[in-house]
């Protein structure tokens, strides 16, 4: 049995996110200092990880949790093996 896992509490944090690339777009445009471009770069940059850690967390809470919790060692592994995979991503950064 799948559990289907909704994110939609964080379109609110996408939002802000994609108005603050708008804002960083406006400042390329009006010739705003570098570092004052790459300061609104790394806020961005913290915005979409904090997005990514919620998603993160709600997939391992409910999406894993429930395939361990189920009797299929197959889906079991699975889940295993895509969390570590994604670690392992993560880590890399890509």
């Amino acid at each position: 049995m799948k559990q289907i896992t909704t994110h939609e509490n964080q379109l609110e944090y996408l939002k802000k996110i994609e108005g603050q690339v708008r804002g960083i777009q406006r400042m390329i445009e009006d010739k705003r200092y570098c570092v004052d471009i790459l300061t609104q770069i790394q806020s961005i940059i913290g915005a979409l990880y904090r997005v990514e850690n919620e998603i993160f967390r709600k997939h391992t809470e409910g999406c894993v949790v429930n395939a361990l919790k189920g009797r299929s060692e197959k889906e079991k592994q699975e889940k295993i093996d895509e969390i570590i995979g994604l670690i392992s991503k993560f880590r890399r950064g890509t």
